[in-house]
């Protein structure tokens, strides 16, 4: 699989050691593994629901990757699965795919996020998407404050109690 080089991206703090590449096949077992360097606090603004982990659903969903119209990348130290980034195109807008992040407690607001996100950028775009869509609870000043690093000007739309962002991708017109 091919590695990212994570020094080629701008990002805050030391992430020396830490490899980003695609998700593939064989990582469920990192995926979940996950789990227990998260909060609940972590896993609720990721998934919405109180789940105690990883939920089995979703590591079926990863492991289906068409690596086309869904994709994730992910950030490995020392073999361990550290974050998770991916997008989903939206059927109806292929310009436009919702994006999601997961990051481990102990690696949050490191600069794991922001460097997930822009290698995500750059190979979205290369596939044509030209808007993330993000959604956000409104008390997740972590991820609106790293989104608001990557994107200054967005404002979110608010419905069904969440923060909806659309994102033009970096270097790129909205």
């Amino acid at each position: 699989m091919t590695q990212l080089a994570v020094r080629d991206a701008a990002h805050i703090g030391s992430l020396d050691g830490v490899r980003v590449r695609p998700y593939g096949t064989a990582d469920g077992a990192r995926l979940r593994g996950m789990a227990a360097r998260l909060s609940t606090a972590s896993l609720y603004t990721r998934f919405f629901s109180g789940t105690p982990r990883i939920p089995d659903h979703y590591v079926t969903i990863m492991n289906r990757l068409d690596h086309w119209d869904r994709d994730a990348l992910v950030a490995l130290l020392d073999g361990d699965m550290i974050g998770i980034a991916e997008y989903c195109r939206d059927a109806d807008r292929p310009a436009c795919a919702d994006i999601a992040v997961l990051v481990c407690d102990p690696w949050q607001r490191r600069g794991v996020a922001t460097v997930l996100i822009r290698f995500l950028a750059q190979l979205a775009g290369r596939r044509g998407v030209r808007e993330f869509g993000a959604d956000v609870l409104p008390g997740n000043r972590e991820a609106v404050s790293a989104l608001h690093s990557m994107w200054p000007d967005a404002v979110p739309a608010y419905r069904d109690g969440l923060a909806r962002y659309a994102l033009p991708l970096p270097g790129r017109p909205g």
